[in-house]
């Protein structure tokens, strides 16, 4: 028999905000790796097959990531819960180095990780992590005011980036049928969580206002919360209902993938869209450093 082709592309679900397209790029310049080493087809045939794991999206500008002491720590603690296992932290920062070698400028980088050795009639069993990188050009960001459709849906183990996305991309759908450009999710008390594949935000004039619901502690709203926090700005959490909304001077979409998008409405509520508070929320972005890799 032949020997198992590489593969050099895998087009994977990314944290890109909605309406936003890939930067420019031949198709080719994607590329992955499983453990260190070119992908294969046989290599891709258990996440192909079993939708079992979790992962974590960055951009990376010339070598380093913003808050990517935060992405590994949300890699090592989901590895534990899932698969009962340590990830290598080393190891895949040092994975994360080959596949970027001497390239510079804004790239995308994603890390999937499963496990291979999982058995399913034995699920409980501790398995060995498997890690595959994506890397590929950076997303182009969208500033276009987002309109917002609440659906009454949370997520399973809503705390885990896991690969269970079906969900979210059939809401964001439901909502676009509509008219509304992405899903924005009220839990089963009635209280705003997150967004399809973002967190939200709610200015009321003096701070920042997170929900209380069950959500991804998202890696840009831990930047932003720092963020803020360091300029003195008022940051809080609290129950927000769809009620709520009215109360609220204007909020914002954050994920991975674009820091800071102004929300224009919530179900036809409109909100302010502030570009100065744009502007404030991407310097407190912003004044978290770059990490290398």
């Amino acid at each position: 028999m032949g020997k198992t082709p590489k593969v050099d592309v895998f087009r994977d679900v990314d944290n890109r905000a909605p309406g936003s397209v890939s930067a420019s790029a031949p198709l080719a310049s994607e590329r992955s790796e499983l453990n260190g080493e070119p992908v294969t087809l046989e290599g891709l045939r258990y996440p192909a097959l079993l939708n079992f794991g979790h992962f974590t999206s960055m951009q990376v500008d010339d070598g380093r990531v913003r808050g990517l002491d935060l992405h590994m720590q949300r890699l090592e603690d989901a590895t534990r819960e899932l698969f009962a296992a340590t990830l290598d932290a080393a190891a895949v920062r040092a994975h994360m180095r080959h596949m970027v070698g001497d390239e510079r400028g804004r790239l995308s980088l994603r890390i999937n990780i499963f496990s291979r050795r999982l058995r399913l009639e034995r699920m409980a069993e501790a398995a060995p992590p498997d890690v595959l990188i994506t890397l590929g050009p950076a997303r182009e960001r969208q500033i276009t005011p987002m309109r917002l459709k609440t659906f009454r849906h949370q997520r399973t183990l809503a705390h885990i980036k896991h690969v269970g996305t079906f969900e979210l991309f059939h809401h964001r759908r439901l909502a676009q049928q509509d008219g509304y450009d992405d899903a924005l999710f009220v839990d089963s008390t009635g209280a705003i969580s997150e967004g399809s594949i973002w967190n939200i935000g709610f200015f009321d004039g003096r701070g920042v206002v997170w929900p209380d619901a069950p959500q991804l502690k998202g890696v840009s709203m831990q930047l932003l919360q720092k963020g803020l926090q360091e300029r003195g700005i008022a940051t809080t959490t609290a129950r927000i209902d769809l009620a709520d909304v009215r109360t609220f001077r204007s909020a914002f979409f954050t994920n991975s993938g674009c820091a800071v998008r102004p929300i224009a409405s919530i179900d036809g509520m409109d909100l302010i869209v502030d570009a100065e508070l744009s502007e404030l929320l991407e310097a407190c972005y912003a004044s978290n450093p770059l990490q290398p890799i």
